[in-house]
């Protein structure tokens, strides 16, 4: 990768490898970039979001990131509210979406997945976040991205999930300031999401030349390899973002693409076109 070498911290260097990290440790020997990819699960319905998360890797997806639907996805903007709406009305539910990763399982046991979600229906599932944290892990999640859990809460669900094993992936934003970095990236693991731009999902457009610095700072900070989301929705400006970070995230672009009714060959040849422009990064 064209990035300074990553610090390994003790506590991660006794915690046994993730498939994220091993994935990682892959791409720096090939000098290639992650290109992780979001959808919401059961968009439009269940058997159409399997379709598309199984041949998400064949079409150069290296981590798929699969929402869990809720009713109010703050941090989300208005593609992906929508999906989340039209995955509620499919009867998407946490333990629909575990289900979705245990059939994912039985064809692909290589690719990390990533549950992205909110607090709330982990919190009210029966069972809470101890059974939750169970049940990913036997289905075969290997990471978790929850948006509303501040570090000063780590001890509700973030420090549980790095005792089950499972990744626990911190967002950092550009209003991450040095006096607050040290303490989101604490209990990070796996990588750092670094969302480039200030707002929600689907905005303004990434500027790598803004990007770069943020990157290298985070990285520092985190000893961990740094992925860039939110404003990438073509395959140059993948490439742009690749080119200074460890990776890029597309979701809101992809999520678009579904809900246009789009068969799915189709929006995975899109998302093929993105996968081009990551790895050119």
């Amino acid at each position: 990768m064209n990035s300074e070498p990553l610090i390994t911290t003790p506590a991660e260097a006794t915690r046994p490898q993730t498939r994220i990290d091993r994935l990682f440790a892959r791409l720096g020997e090939n000098n290639r970039k992650a290109f992780v990819t979001y959808i919401m699960a059961f968009d439009p319905d269940r058997d159409t979001s399997l379709q598309i998360m199984r041949g998400l890797p064949g079409a150069g997806v290296d981590i798929i990131e699969l929402g869990m639907p809720f009713t109010d996805p703050m941090a989300d903007g208005p593609t992906i509210q929508a999906a989340g709406q039209r995955a509620l009305a499919a009867g998407g539910t946490i333990s629909g979406v575990l289900e979705m990763v245990r059939e994912f399982r039985q064809s692909d046991n290589e690719t990390p997945v990533v549950l992205m979600g909110y607090y709330n229906p982990i919190y009210a599932r029966v069972g809470g976040v101890e059974r939750f944290l169970s049940d990913a892990a036997e289905a075969g999640v290997d990471g978790l991205i929850v948006v509303d859990l501040p570090p000063e809460e780590d001890a509700e669900l973030c420090i549980p999930a790095q005792a089950a094993g499972l990744n626990f992936i911190r967002l950092a934003t550009p209003t991450t300031d040095d006096r607050r970095l040290p303490a989101v990236v604490q209990n990070t693991s796996g990588f750092v999401y670094y969302v480039s731009v200030t707002g929600i999902t689907g905005g303004p457009a990434a500027d790598a030349a803004e990007v770069a610095p943020e990157v290298a700072r985070i990285r520092k900070a985190a000893g961990l390899p740094v992925v860039v989301g939110f404003g990438i929705s073509t395959p140059e400006a993948a490439e742009a973002v690749a080119r200074v970070a460890d990776g890029c995230v597309i979701g809101s672009a992809i999520v678009k693409q579904i809900a246009e009714g789009k068969p799915v060959a189709e929006v995975l040849d899109f998302v093929r076109g993105l996968a081009e422009g990551v790895h050119r990064g």
